[in-house]
């Protein structure tokens, strides 16, 4: 499946998780805006927080959605390296195999833009 299907996909799990628990979904919406938009980090930094968590607990989705994010907020090649990198250091050998996956989602997303 390509990284595209992927974020599709979820978005339509999402969807159906949505209207089945809407109060649920509403509240983690509500915590997703307030920590995206307050505070002293910068949305692309929060970002990059949020992807290496994604690669260190091995959630595909997660790292979809990230990088889509990450991507559409100018990070660079070279950052996500970095962000990875340090994915891999405080996940290890399993880390290091969803880092790839997000480095290969960045690349697909990139080239396809």
């Amino acid at each position: 499946m390509s990284w595209n299907e992927t974020l599709n996909s979820t978005r339509n799990r999402l969807r159906v998780l949505y209207k089945s628990i809407p109060e649920v979904t509403k509240g983690f919406g509500a915590l997703s805006k307030a920590v995206k938009e307050g505070g002293v980090l910068d949305f692309k930094t929060k970002e990059f927080i949020a992807l290496g968590i994604a690669v260190a607990i091995r959630c595909e989705a997660c790292i979809a959605l990230h990088v889509e994010a990450l991507v559409k907020a100018g990070c660079t090649r070279e950052e996500l390296a970095d962000v990875l990198g340090m994915s891999v250091q405080m996940g290890g050998g399993p880390a290091t195999m969803y880092a790839g996956k997000a480095l290969e989602c960045f690349d697909e997303l990139t080239t396809a833009a």
